[in-house]
């Protein structure tokens, strides 16, 4: 027990998911695959983000900004220089901006092996979202799915993903959102993703294997775990956070770490 406490947080979720499979394996021999099926669904687990879930803006390559945006939450990036990260100090109410060198904006923090660790919990995150099975929606709306109403579970796409008009997630406080989007996901101008009941940002995730565009005013909620660039345009904000494995761009907007 003491060897498994002492690992790091991404070889933890590692050996878990390699115990949940043999489990899984195990069960299926005897009920012939019901067990996986079950182990999946009932309840969806959210996605596990390790120290990326501290942060509420990390990308690999640069954070650009067009000033004033407000951020409520970390911010980091890595393995790119600290001068890469263009938010100013006083733009990052709640949290620290963390740099991998002395370079960066005059009140950052400089720690690479918590960086390091991250950015490496980005990508594993990354691969849980993308390798849910057993969806409960595939290719939804054809990829539009703004003026929708959307209950919990796993939603699949093959196709851009868009949303035009306001689209309403609806659950309890536990239910738990997965969106796996093969190509870009773009939200059009002063439109809005919105929670109803007791849905909840965390348990909200976006894994988008292309580019994330959030339009001029628009609001999102939940966590984009992107596999390139995250863009939010003039005025948009967001309650969850952007995890890019390219970069961040900003423009005078508000990103606001949801509470866990």
């Amino acid at each position: 027990m003491s060897t498994f406490t002492q690992l790091s947080p991404s070889r933890k979720r590692l050996l878990g998911a390699l115990l949940a499979v043999a489990i899984v394996g195990v069960g299926s021999i005897g009920v012939g695959g019901a067990v996986a099926v079950a182990a999946e669904t009932a309840p969806r687990a959210a996605v596990d983000l390790g120290e990326a879930g501290t942060f509420a803006v990390l990308s690999k390559s640069g954070i650009t900004d067009v000033y004033a945006s407000t951020v409520s939450g970390n911010v980091g990036s890595s393995p790119i220089t600290g001068a890469a990260i263009h938010l100013t100090c006083p733009e990052v109410l709640t949290g620290t901006i963390y740099s991998v060198d002395a370079e960066g904006p005059s009140c950052k923090v400089t720690d690479d092996t918590y960086l390091t660790t991250a950015v490496s919990d980005v990508e594993l995150a990354y691969t849980d979202a993308a390798g849910r099975t057993t969806p409960d929606f595939i290719n939804l709306g054809a990829g539009e799915i703004g003026g929708l109403t959307l209950t919990p579970g796993l939603y699949k796409w093959g196709t851009d993903v868009n949303i035009s008009t306001d689209v309403t997630l609806t659950g309890s406080s536990t239910d738990v959102f997965i969106f796996q989007i093969s190509k870009d996901l773009q939200q059009a101008s002063a439109q809005n993703v919105i929670l109803a009941g007791d849905a909840q940002a965390k348990n909200v995730f976006w894994q988008v294997a292309g580019s994330v565009a959030i339009g001029t005013t628009a609001h999102f909620e939940g966590t984009i775990l992107s596999q390139t660039m995250i863009a939010l345009k003039t005025g948009a904000s967001i309650n969850g956070r952007l995890l890019a494995q390219t970069a961040v761009t900003l423009q005078s907007n508000t990103v606001t770490a949801p509470v866990e």
